[in-house]
């Protein structure tokens, strides 16, 4: 009231009175006292709209089975399920019921069917005869299966297609007095009780066989070299009931296509030996449990795939469209998809004994933009398995998959919609169920589109089905078993199969790529850690004598390093990675100097011993280990030494030196490759020079003391020739006289002798000034190479 009075004064400038007031509130109060009288003397709503203002969350009906899922002429159709009451009330009188709705041609209406909403007179009137199931009275709460039976004569189906088939709860609720329809849910039922008059579809249903990364390049240190797995959920998989297990017990007596990653096989191979499962928190490895079940599985595995094709994608399934918009600038990242598809290959042909296709490329999703196409046609895969939405269609039916897309590759072109019609949780019975009927509405409608028009169709599910979808997808093949409307093919006749001129050819840019599958991707960093891994496993390689015992598992984990499986898990891709690079640098240690502790060189010329040390099981050869002395004009080292160390063993070293003056001199050790490339850390050292030592003094004294002692000698041989000639000559007319013409004053000249003229004599004594004889304490020198240095 006190709101009427404010608009009454903004609109007139006057406030009521209040005598008007209080008749106008009387006057509203009678008016809704009539409101009220005259709402509880309406009829009753019908059922149909009393439904539309929220019967169906009344009652929650869930269609868990229906079978057979494309019934015949002469077929009873079995649907079953469980109704729950949603209300507070409890529901009595009530049954459930089946009704036929009306046809479904277009496949954007099929994609409707299914969704929540409420009950209308266009879902159709409820079938006849006694084929309703009475249910005792439903508390709030409670849940009531059901099982309906009915003649599929009696569903009064005239022409052949698709209908919305839908299952109701009608029953009393809330005191009411009259039945209404609390609740329903719709399904699809494709209806051709016999073949096709018109050309069937050709179907190719892709079978993937593919699963997360599960080994490492890590192995334990024996001769076997026993794998060493992260964890043993592999063995969940393979064991009975398991994902892996139901998609080759399901897929063996389907027509399908195998796609296989030859990486899986590859790991199940290794699990059929004995294999250990890394400890956590680094306890110790243990046993792996698995063996079983990896030899079943592959066993049963080859005798699936022996009548079928298999497509082997590259090893490891790597990533295209990562390699493509990331990784292709980083220097040798492709080059690794050419490896994984060659070993794709060999792995499959090796376990499985059948020659795979490898000239397949599936990108993820089937997105593809024209980088991708050339990233996977690079390798040799001609053919590249897209998806519909990812190259629209300018024709309104789904035409042939194949199409030449230029530079002699085909473009398969999978169906979306039969393609994503199992993704999502198929643990409920109910989603499963609406799956497969869905699918095969679907199937239907597209034979329907062009009858007289053959056509092939792709369809590429999910990668990694779970178990459930399998089974799902199971059933929907084995609906289509019968060729109704539609006949199985292989993925090679798809691909050979004349293509439709009016289908889009137009491969989109990079731009057009989803961004949602662009934000998962590996970032270029990861492939940049590849290349450093590759690089690293390049040097080491070099040095072995045994080099698969390494090249092997580390090559396959840098093509694992790539996979599809790492998306949306970009932690678990960069941990995965890092393990790798540690191992393998953990291995590159093994080969490694030993540390010296500084040395002291006695002697002008000595050795110094180095040790290698070589830690892995396999021999090592082609290094050199090079000593370099920071003075060489104080410690001159000989030239670089080979080394070839056997497993397990050491090896030292020696290396000759010579030494110029005293004084500590810097030295650096460390290996090369035969290309010249540093190998490993180096180690450095002092060796400090003393080549003047007290035992070397004490050679140089002696010698001087000879010296000495030898000039005495001659000083003194001299002075006892001079007196004999000196007494021999003395006295006029003796001989020596002047007249005799004897020597004279000066006859101790150096050229006077005994034995002629410039001769000297046995007896001559040597001069003073002459170098003396060589002897061992005259040169200096230590007494020989083989002197060991002080460490």
């Amino acid at each position: 009231m006190a709101e009427a009075a404010e608009v009454q004064e903004a609109l007139y400038g006057t406030r009521p009175a209040p005598a008007f007031r209080r008749s106008r509130w009387a006057v509203l109060v009678l008016t809704g006292l009539l409101v009220v009288l005259g709402l509880g003397q309406l009829p009753a709503a019908p059922p149909a709209r009393a439904a539309e203002s929220g019967g169906t969350s009344a009652v929650d009906v869930s269609v868990d089975s229906l079978a057979p899922v494309a019934p015949k002429q002469d077929d009873t159709l079995v649907v079953s399920g469980h109704v729950t009451n949603n209300s507070r009330s409890t529901i009595t009188g009530a049954h459930v019921g089946l009704r036929v709705g009306p046809q479904v041609t277009t496949r954007s209406d099929i994609d409707a069917i299914g969704d929540q909403a409420p009950y209308s007179s266009s879902d159709g009137s409820e079938v006849g005869g006694n084929h309703a199931q009475k249910l005792d009275s439903l508390p709030p709460g409670t849940s009531r299966d059901f099982t309906l039976s009915v003649p599929a004569k009696d569903l009064d189906l005239s022409k052949d297609g698709v209908y919305q088939l839908g299952v109701t709860l009608s029953g009393q609720s809330g005191g009411q007095s009259y039945e209404r329809v609390l609740g329903i849910q719709r399904t699809l039922l494709p209806w051709q009780p016999s073949a096709t008059d018109g050309k069937k579809t050709r179907l190719t249903f892709l079978w993937p066989l593919i699963s997360a990364t599960h080994l490492t390049a890590r192995t334990e240190s024996d001769q076997q070299q026993t794998p060493v797995f992260p964890n043993d959920d592999l063995a969940a998989e393979l064991a009975p009931g398991g994902r892996l297990q139901q998609l080759v017990a399901l897929g063996k007596n389907l027509p399908v296509t195998w796609v296989i990653d030859p990486d899986l096989l590859a790991t199940v191979e290794a699990m059929t030996k004995s294999y250990h499962v890394s400890g956590r928190n680094g306890q110790e490895n243990t046993p792996g449990h698995g063996q079983a079940v990896a030899k079943q599985w592959l066993n049963q595995l080859q005798q699936a795939v022996a009548d079928h094709q298999v497509v082997a994608l590259p090893f490891g399934d790597p990533d295209i469209a990562s390699l493509a918009h990331r990784g292709k600038d980083v220097s040798g990242a492709l080059s690794h998809l050419q490896s994984a598809t060659e070993l794709a290959s060999t792995t499959v042909d090796t376990i499985l004994g059948v020659k795979p296709r490898t000239d397949f490329a599936w990108p993820v999703d089937g997105a593809v933009d024209s980088s991708i196409v050339d990233v996977a046609t690079s390798a040799g895969a001609h053919n590249v398995i897209a998806r519909s939405d990812s190259l629209r269609e300018p024709v309104p039916y789904a035409p042939t998959a194949a199409r030449q897309i230029g530079g002699g590759n085909t473009a398969i072109v999978a169906d979306a919609r039969l393609s994503t019609a199992f993704q999502g949780d198929m643990i409920r019975a109910e989603d499963a169920s609406l799956a497969v009927q869905r699918f095969l509405a679907q199937s239907l409608v597209v034979t329907k589109q062009a009858p007289d028009n053959e056509r092939s169709i792709v369809v590429a599910p999910q990668r990694m089905p779970t178990a459930s979808q399998a089974q799902a997808m199971a059933t929907a093949l084995g609906a289509l078993a019968d060729g109704r409307w539609s006949q199985s093919a292989d993925l090679g006749a798809a691909a050979a199969f004349q293509p439709d001129p009016a289908a889009g050819r137009h491969v989109p840019g990079p731009g057009s790529y989803p961004d949602a599958l662009r934000a998962q991707e590996l970032p270029t960093e990861a492939f940049e850690a590849i290349q450093r891994t590759q690089t690293t496993l390049d040097s080491f390689k070099v040095i072995l004598t045994a080099q698969d015992r390494v090249v092997t598992p580390f090559g396959s984990a840098i093509m694992r390093e790539m996979s599809t499986s790492w998306r949306g898990d970009p932690q678990g891709a960069a941990a995965f990675r890092d393990a790798v690079q540690s191992y393998l640098d953990q291995l590159t240690r093994q080969v490694q100097l030993i540390k010296k502790s500084d040395a002291t060189l006695s002697g002008r010329s000595a050795t110094i011993p180095v040790t290698v040390h070589n830690g892995l099981l396999q021999g090592v050869r082609g290094l050199k280990l090079v000593l370099t002395s920071s003075q060489p004009n104080r410690l001159k080292i000989d030239a670089s030494q080979p080394v070839e160390v056997g497993g397990g063993r050491q090896q030292t070293v020696k290396f000759e030196t010579r030494a110029n003056a005293n004084g500590p001199v810097q030295v650096t050790a460390r290996l090369y490759a035969e290309d010249g490339q540093p190998y490993g850390e180096p180690i450095r050292f002092t060796v400090h020079v003393t080549s003047i030592t007290p035992m070397v003094l004490l050679v140089i004294a002696g010698g001087v003391l000879l010296l000495v002692l030898a000039g005495l000698r001659i000083y003194l041989q001299r002075r006892k020739r001079a007196a004999a000639r000196g007494t021999a000559g003395d006295g006029p007319g003796q001989d020596g006289g002047p007249d005799a013409g004897g020597e004279g004053p000066g006859g101790d000249r150096p050229g006077d002798g005994e034995n002629g003229e410039g001769g000297t004599g046995e007896d001559e004594p040597e001069q003073p000034g002459d170098p003396a004889a060589e002897t061992g304490a005259r040169n200096g020198e230590p007494s020989g190479p083989g002197e060991k240095v002080e460490r």
